[in-house]
């Protein structure tokens, strides 16, 4: 009963650490991203024309994030019964990629 007592007490004490972890990076994300959305030179309006208007569809959500070239949006697109990622540069307004979202 002492030993599950200790496994448990240790289980929670990860938990709380992830946790504190997770919220610090998170709210330096944050600010990370409002640094980002202040130095763009692409509106949300545009990039969601943009993504609009290469998939034939409507927006549904969007997004601004961190991508391996930089920061981008990712626009949901709606085609009659199919979901799209469009993935926008936020400098240019060019659409970097777009496929069918299978998962959604």
């Amino acid at each position: 009963m002492l030993r599950n007592t200790k496994i448990a007490m240790v289980a929670i004490a990860l938990v709380v650490t992830s946790y504190a972890a997770y919220a610090a990076k998170a709210k330096d994300s944050e600010s990370d991203v409002l640094a980002a959305i202040q130095d763009t030179r692409i509106s949300l309006s545009q990039a969601v024309t943009a993504a609009e208007t290469r998939v034939g569809g409507k927006a549904v959500r969007a997004e601004y994030e961190k991508t391996k070239s930089g920061w981008a949006y990712d626009i949901e697109v709606v085609k009659e019964d199919k979901m799209f990622d469009v993935l926008v540069d936020s400098n240019y307004g060019n659409v970097i990629s777009s496929a069918e979202d299978i998962a959604d």
